[in-house]
């Protein structure tokens, strides 16, 4: 999130508060504390709950699940200790935060991937987009170099030689459609909808917002090398923490793998 991630601290702070979390949540706890873990709703606080729910106690883990609907607090929540760890991002997104923000997060074990996705309630074909049509596209860093080389990807742009994850509608290097982009907060484009062309919308939006990604997409990011993994993430030096490890391996897990599967039906897909 470009414009999200710019929020001052004092407002994180605020936020955080209005949570009602405190310093004292994860850190204090020590080792055999309950380890509260930061989480988007879908699908990520879904399977936690799962966890949690089903898995947790026999590994001698007690589990807390909070859910964020931004991409940011869960982080400082990592970083400040009022969380034990959190899982929402991919590594792209956290490298970014990381340098934008000092902070020391590292991913412990990748869980899933939400493919990522062009929707429309004005087309069938993403071929059918009529030329000057207006696409909404995250505007945080990472997923929008994402949404846009996904578009490229299906030939509806050709972005510049070179272009990595920092890519902006300034890097397309060919428009044959003359497309406008409206660059929203990711949790507003399948709000949009309604309003534009299209959309592209990250997989957890997506789904929260009832669309199916393997059946409403007009174009689906391919899983097949795909850097964009969720995963399991904690401030640096936590990662030998036993609980941290308990929950990789549960996160991993057969049970997980097959909840994953019956649960989101392609929407959502295991990286293990």
């Amino acid at each position: 999130m470009r414009n999200t991630a710019k929020i001052t601290t004092a407002v994180l702070a605020a936020g955080a508060l209005t949570l009602g979390l405190s310093a004292c949540g994860a850190g204090d706890s020590g080792s055999d504390g309950p380890l509260i873990v930061a989480a988007s709703p879908v699908p990520h606080a879904e399977i936690l709950t799962y966890v949690k729910d089903n898995l947790a106690k026999k590994e001698g883990l007690d589990l807390q699940v909070k859910e964020f609907t931004d991409y940011v607090t869960p982080n400082t929540a990592t970083q400040d200790g009022s969380v034990g760890a959190n899982y929402f991002q991919n590594k792209p997104y956290l490298d970014d935060f990381n340098k934008k923000n000092g902070t020391d997060i590292v991913p412990v074990v990748t869980v899933h991937l939400e493919p990522l996705g062009l929707y429309s309630h004005k087309v069938k074909k993403a071929e059918d987009l009529k030329s000057g049509a207006t696409v909404a596209i995250p505007n945080d860093t990472v997923n929008e170099a994402r949404a846009l080389k996904l578009l490229a990807a299906e030939g509806l742009i050709t972005l510049k030689a070179g272009v990595g994850n920092e890519a902006t509608p300034s890097d397309i290097a060919k428009n044959p459609k003359k497309l406008t982009f409206k660059e929203l907060e990711a949790a507003q484009t399948p709000r949009s909808l309604d309003d534009v062309d299209a959309a592209v919308v990250n997989g957890n939006y997506a789904i929260e917002s009832d669309l199916k990604p393997s059946e409403d997409a007009l174009v689906l990011e391919s899983p097949k090398n795909n850097p964009y993994g969720n995963f399991l993430a904690v401030k640096k030096g936590d990662e030998d923490d036993p609980r941290v490890k308990k929950l990789a391996k549960i996160l991993t897990s057969p049970e997980v793998k097959k909840f994953i599967q019956d649960k989101y039906a392609g929407s959502v897909l295991a990286s293990f």
